[in-house]
């Protein structure tokens, strides 16, 4: 806001009153305002670019959010709410996040904070075509990927080089579930679990490769 603006909303936050753009009348204002920045208000108001006033009016009660990269037990809860709102605008929802995938969504470091996992996750779910979102879907940038292996049961997705693209993405999923298969000692419930599925969508992907 400039200068001006920013007295006009000092002015409906301390009278509650304000005008229509072209009006003359003054009108009664019951709000309560949610205000959000991720500028140092304190470097600004140094500066002259945001009033004193107008910050100690807004800052009742602050909340101060670190960025993703410091907070990285969010991550997974929020890509499964980002994926479920991405989902209901797909013909076939992605099916879950694999192991390895949760693995690397939490040790990225994520320098465009909660836009960039969104957007990271929207591509995976276009790529995923309705399967199950694995590493190679992310497509992370290989610097941000840890050298060391997870401690979780192995995925089946093999190791590749930080410049190589993904092969067949498909292939890889049945791979992923048939080492699943075999780490579950063939025990469906428990394979499910380690994908990220439920029995039913295991059993779709079961017979869409063969693996009855």
């Amino acid at each position: 806001m400039s200068p001006a603006a920013q007295a006009k909303f000092l002015r409906v936050l301390q009278e509650r009153e304000f005008q229509r753009l072209g009006g003359t009348r003054i009108l009664k204002a019951n709000v309560r305002v949610i205000a959000a920045t991720n500028r140092d208000l304190s470097v600004a108001i140094a500066r002259g670019a945001f009033r004193e006033d107008l910050y100690y009016r807004l800052n009742v009660f602050e909340i101060a959010l670190p960025p993703l990269r410091d907070r990285p037990e969010d991550v997974l809860p929020l890509s499964q709410a980002f994926l479920h709102d991405i989902g209901r605008g797909f013909g076939r929802p992605p099916a879950g996040i694999s192991r390895e995938a949760r693995q690397l969504l939490m040790n990225y470091h994520w320098p465009g904070n909660v836009r960039q996992l969104r957007n990271t996750l929207e591509r995976a779910a276009i790529v995923c075509e309705g399967g199950l979102i694995t590493g190679a879907h992310l497509s992370l940038p290989a610097r941000a990927v840890p050298a060391a292996r997870l401690d979780a049961p192995p995925t089946g997705v093999a190791e590749r080089a930080p410049d190589s693209v993904p092969g067949d993405l498909k292939s890889m999923e049945r791979s992923a579930i048939q080492q699943a298969l075999t780490t579950a000692k063939h025990n469906k419930s428990k394979a499910a679990r380690l994908l990220g599925l439920s029995r039913t969508q295991l059993y779709v992907r079961l017979r869409k490769y063969g693996l009855e």
